[in-house]
């Protein structure tokens, strides 16, 4: 099928482009800055060994030194164990089982540690991750194959080939807590025969509706749900709120968030309650006792004692094995227990779940999920629910010749192809009336409306909406490499926020109030966090951070850095309108927006912002604010 012949293709050049990538920001710098960047931990010791599943080594390691450097390392990504007597070949590669604190669980390919590890420091660094690329395309190799066949229904749907079919449901839920449009989508799950679409702009409940959904689904086809996301933290948002409304929850992979909490609904957790776990402790020190008698012979003995080393390895496999055949009994049972299964796109192919097929599976956070990825959990599913809003920021793409067609993403192709199956939530319960009403009225058709209950709601008695024009101030950009500032708007823009923190003291309001200032541009950020470590009185009185690390965030007051300033009127990846949309639906009471409208207002979509804020008397010039 041409359609995921042309997925192949460009996921062919996005892997290109990553791997590109990787390796000119990590690959070439030295071990110790590698180590700074958060991609390596040196030196590192072993703390515990014990086979693992199939034929695999399990190691628990530890770092000694460097424990206050932030790292990027997450559970399932490809690791190398290494020596520093020969990094190049004294290495192994592994993936992480379990990221906590300053230790490490790496499943290795092997059923026996090489001879090197017990020589010279060691230590463990990330590579690139060839298994999710290997998954997705297997995925669409798969999809493909299955396209015109009699199990393929779900994939012509899903690429405009055949419309979805839609049953009434035979029993209708009751659920007082859904407004009108939530009903609507609720109805709109259960009566999908292959799909339906949840449109959730920002703070319309789209989670609260899925919790409702799947709730009802399991009930109704009295089948597992699996509910995978695009990143962990999504996939634990979600489970959490199953969780909480009482639902048999089990998570596979690791948490992001390590709280008590989302540990406790992990499968790894769930089995070491189970019953039969002491039968593969057990086995598993038998194991060990036989391997390490094993290791204990020479290399310089005879053809007796190579026999016996033999039968004592061979001895301890076959433990592995029956180890391996209980884990299995124990993971079917808690799965085959749990009304719901949750995970990331790519780790609905855990080896624990990669059999499994559902019912329903429902793709939360749609719009910023890779389509190959989404294919790996829709083909083991007869009806997929696709959730999120896809007028917010797509996933991030590393080749500029995929960007234009591979940064397109399923839930808005299927959004415009299958109009039936999609139902918008309209109302928001975040944001007061004015912040929300340029998104409502530039990305929703208008029909975004607040809930009377945040409608009119104010920080102190401050107007919900302020744009502060710096036009003709002399607030330029500047470039420093590849990266993007402006230090005085910065500046201007720090003391705008210290105004608003004396305003609220002065106010005598005891209501806790949250901040946050966000920016597109990461090296302005850094300097906005400068300016906030170089002022005592602001010291954690804001969450700074990128416009796209912010999405699906929200805060009472937002203030949003644009930065650009040039007498060409470029405004850069500013013209992607969508993460403006991210940025002003970010606010709950008040949004405070500095740009410069010269450069700005030569893009109709930012001229429009301004001629709002004009309306609601709610632009003003930076020259009336500045301190002179």
């Amino acid at each position: 099928m041409d359609y995921f012949k042309r997925l192949q293709e460009l996921l062919r050049l996005e892997k290109k482009a990553d791997r590109l990538s990787f390796e000119q920001d990590l690959v070439r710098l030295p071990l110790a800055e590698r180590r700074t960047a958060g991609t390596a931990w040196y030196p590192i010791a072993i703390r515990d060994t014990e086979l693992g599943h199939g034929d695999y080594l399990t190691i628990e390691v530890e770092r000694t030194t460097h424990q206050d450097i932030l790292h990027n390392f997450r559970f399932g990504s490809t690791v190398a164990l290494f020596s520093n007597h020969d990094a190049m070949t004294d290495r192994i590669e592994g993936t992480l089982t379990h990221v906590g604190g300053d230790r490490l669980r790496i499943s290795l390919r092997t059923d026996e540690l090489p001879e090197w590890s017990r020589n010279g420091k060691l230590g463990v660094e990330a590579i690139f991750d060839e298994n999710s690329y290997s998954e997705m395309e297997k995925a669409l190799a798969l999809a493909a194959s299955r396209a015109e066949g009699k199990d393929g229904r779900l994939i012509r749907v899903l690429t405009g080939v055949e419309p979805p079919s839609f049953h009434p449901p035979q029993e209708l839920p009751g659920n007082r807590d859904l407004n009108e449009k939530q009903v609507d989508a609720l109805m709109l799950i259960l009566s999908a025969q292959d799909l339906a679409i949840v449109h959730g702009p920002p703070g319309t409940g789209k989670t609260t509706t899925l919790v409702a959904a799947i709730r009802a689904l399991r009930k109704q086809d009295e089948a597992t749900v699996l509910v995978v996301a695009p990143s962990n933290a999504a996939v634990d948002l979600v489970s959490e709120k199953l969780a909480s409304v009482g639902m048999n929850v089990v998570r596979v992979g690791n948490p992001a968030r390590v709280s008590e909490g989302q540990l406790a609904l992990t499968l790894d957790r769930r089995m070491s309650g189970h019953p039969r776990l002491k039968d593969i402790k057990r086995l598993k020190k038998q194991a060990t006792e036989y391997r390490d008698m094993a290791h204990q012979y020479k290399r310089s003995f005879g053809p007796a004692e190579r026999e016996q080393r033999k039968a004592l390895f061979d001895e301890a496999r076959a433990i592995a094995k029956e180890v391996d055949r209980i884990e299995d009994y124990i993971t079917d049972d808690i799965l085959s227990r749990a009304d719901v299964i949750t995970a990331t796109l790519v780790g609905a192919n855990h080896y624990s779940i990669r059999s499994r097929t559902y019912k329903t599976v429902v793709i939360d956070e749609a719009g910023q999920a890779l389509e190959p990825a989404c294919w790996i959990p829709i083909l083991k599913a007869d009806r997929v629910i696709l959730a999120g809003d896809h007028l917010q920021l797509p996933p991030t793409i590393k080749s500029a010749e995929a960007a234009p067609e591979l940064g397109r993403t399923l839930l808005e192709k299927a959004v415009a192809t299958n109009p039936a199956a999609v139902v918008l939530l309209e109302e928001q319960y975040r944001m007061n009336d004015v912040i929300a009403g340029f998104s409502s009225q530039r990305f929703y058709k208008g029909r975004l409306r607040a809930h009377p209950s945040v409608a009119n709601r104010v920080l102190a008695g401050e107007a919900p909406l302020h744009f502060i024009d710096t036009a003709g101030c002399g607030f330029e950009e500047k470039w420093e490499g590849t990266s993007l500032s402006n230090p005085e708007e910065a500046a201007f823009l720090i003391r705008q926020v210290s105004r608003l923190i004396l305003s609220l003291q002065a106010s005598a309001s005891n209501e806790p109030t949250s901040l946050a200032i966000i920016s597109p541009y990461k090296h302005q950020v850094e300097v906005l966090r400068e300016a906030v470590r170089a002022d005592p009185s602001l010291a954690g009185a804001a969450d700074i951070n990128t416009i796209d690390s912010f999405q699906g965030q929200e805060r009472d007051a937002v203030f949003i850095s644009l930065v650009r300033s040039n007498s060409e009127g470029r405004i850069g990846f500013l013209s992607d309108q969508r993460r403006m949309n991210v940025a002003m639906t970010r606010a709950r009471k008040k949004l405070v927006i500095v740009g410069d409208s010269a450069t700005l207002s030569v893009d109709a979509f930012y001229a429009d912002l301004i001629a709002y804020a004009q309306e609601r008397d709610a632009y003003q010039s930076a020259w009336e604010l500045m301190e002179w």
